[in-house]
Order: C-alpha cells, then structure tokens, then sequence
C-alpha cells in the first residue's frame, strides 16, 4: 500500500519572523523542500483564509506571518507568488489590510487578486452550477494556507473547506444555501472543489486556532502546531486525529471516505497526531 507523507511539527509563536521561517522550512523538509513544489518562473497562488477583517484578535484568518515566511520560500525558490482569496465578508484586499497583511505584501512586493472576476470555469460533472475562479486554475502552483478552525455548518474547516474560497462571489452564497440543506451534499461538493484545485502543497496554521462557534464567532486557542502534506486530504486526516474529533462527525471527512480518498496509509515524518494531540478541542454548540 502506498504511504503519504503528512509532516506536522511544534511551533509556538508567529512573532520571530527569523524562526518561523526556519519552523517552515523544517517542516517542508521531509516532502522536498519549497523547491520541490516551485520551479522558477512559477506562478504561484498563496491562497490564506481571509475570511472577514471584522474579527480582529479573534483569529478567523490565516497569520500574515505564515503567509510572508511561505511568500520568502516561494520567491527563493524563484518563484512568483500572488495572493488570492474571495472572502466571505469583502474584498481580499480589504480584509488583508484589515488583518495586518499589507506591510508585508508590500514589501515582497505580492499583488492581491480577488476571486470574483468574471472568467470561471466549470469544474464538476457531479454538481451542476459549480464554478471556480479562472484565476485560481490558471496558476501554475496552488499553496493552500489554511487556519484550523470550528464550523457551526462543516464542524471543522481545514485545507479542503478552505479553497471554497476559489469558487466565486456570490456562487459561495448559492452554494452555502444549496448545499447547506444537507451536509453530506455539501461536503461532497467541497471535496469535488478540492480535487479540481488540486493544490501542490498545503501547510496549516495551527499555531493559534480557533475553536467553539466558528469560523467567525468561537474565540482562539493555542495549539503549537504546524502541519503540512502534498495531499491536502492527507493532511486533513491528520488534523482530524490531531484534534481528536470523531471524522464520522465532519462531512468533508464522510465525504472523502466515500469517494476513496482516505485509502492510502499516511507516513509521518517528524511527529505523529498522537504526539500533539490537542485535549478538548470545541467544536461548535449544537
């Protein structure tokens, strides 16, 4: 049976740019290196979570931190990385600024792109309707940066939930009605998004979560983790264990079992799930 690398490591604090830097590169290390995932002239999409400004101090969205140490190791590795996102609440660009971003995109000089152009490409037999954004096909790398939060409709959001963010504007909305009426649909779908995306690398912010009412309405906790896999379900999975949630309780979770994608054994590199295993993890009052 074939093994996939998961690689999860401790790290606890986004405020030494220096170490968290090293933190990352110590935790691509197993999987290749950034050069592995980027060759020059890439262009790269680094696709945070950037789901609302008005939450500061809540931790809703990906660290801007995580995202200018990966922007540093994609630039190195000669590539070009944008950044894009079609937020919930907004524009990219307006809750980057709301949530610290700018400074540092603006120093690596990193253009942001909103998801909500008109050029989108169908992507699903399986679900009529089901776009995404051309903006986001079209890149040559897709670095999914999502943050590990609590979700009062998916239970849980990670890499797979996060790149619903690629389908866009109001398309989210349709969708979240549509497919909102039954969880297994909509996971289903969100798993269907994942797998025309296909990102090249995922890495979680899982430094400070946020747990409870999510994605928007729960509060932070600490939990010292960053984790990274070439899969994105892989590493799902391996957060799921992380946190110790029952995967039969999330539908992203119910879904990729379905459609086979859980079948491959995961190899972990540095740590295990049970090593940093999270106690008491809140999921959102029913």
């Amino acid at each position: 049976m074939s093994t996939i690398p998961v690689s999860l490591i401790s790290a606890n604090s986004y405020d030494d740019l220096a170490k968290l830097r090293r933190s990352l590169e110590r935790l691509l290390e197993p999987l290749g290196g950034m050069s592995a995932v980027v060759k020059p002239g890439d262009r790269v999409l680094l696709k945070p979570n950037l789901l609302t400004g008005s939450r500061p101090g809540k931790e809703c969205v990906t660290r801007p931190e995580v995202v200018y140490c990966v922007a540093q190791m994609v630039k190195d590795a000669g590539g070009n990385p944008f950044l894009g996102d079609g937020p919930a609440f907004g524009s990219a660009y307006g809750v980057a600024k709301a949530s610290g971003y700018l400074p540092l995109l603006k120093e690596l000089k990193i253009p942001v792109v909103e998801f909500h152009g008109a050029s989108y490409q169908t992507v699903s037999d399986s679900f009529d309707h089901l776009r995404l954004s051309k903006e986001a096909m079209d890149a040559d790398v897709v670095i999914n940066l999502p943050k590990v939060k609590s979700h009062v409709q998916l239970m849980l959001t990670l890499g797979v939930k996060n790149l619903f963010g690629c389908v866009p504007g109001k398309m989210k909305a349709w969708w979240h009605m549509e497919a909102g009426k039954n969880s297994d649909r909509f996971g289903e779908m969100l798993v269907e998004t994942a797998r025309a995306i296909d990102p090249d690398l995922t890495i979680v912010d899982a430094i400070v979560g946020h747990e409870g009412n999510g994605p928007s309405n729960g509060g932070p906790r600490h939990l010292g983790v960053l984790g990274a896999s070439r899969n994105v379900f892989a590493l799902d999975r391996a957060m799921v264990e992380l946190l110790q949630v029952n995967p039969q309780h999330i539908p992203t979770q119910r879904a990729a079992q379905r459609l086979g994608l859980h079948s491959a054994e995961l190899n972990f590199p540095i740590a295990t799930p049970q090593e940093l295993a999270i106690q008491d993890w809140q999921l959102p009052e029913k």
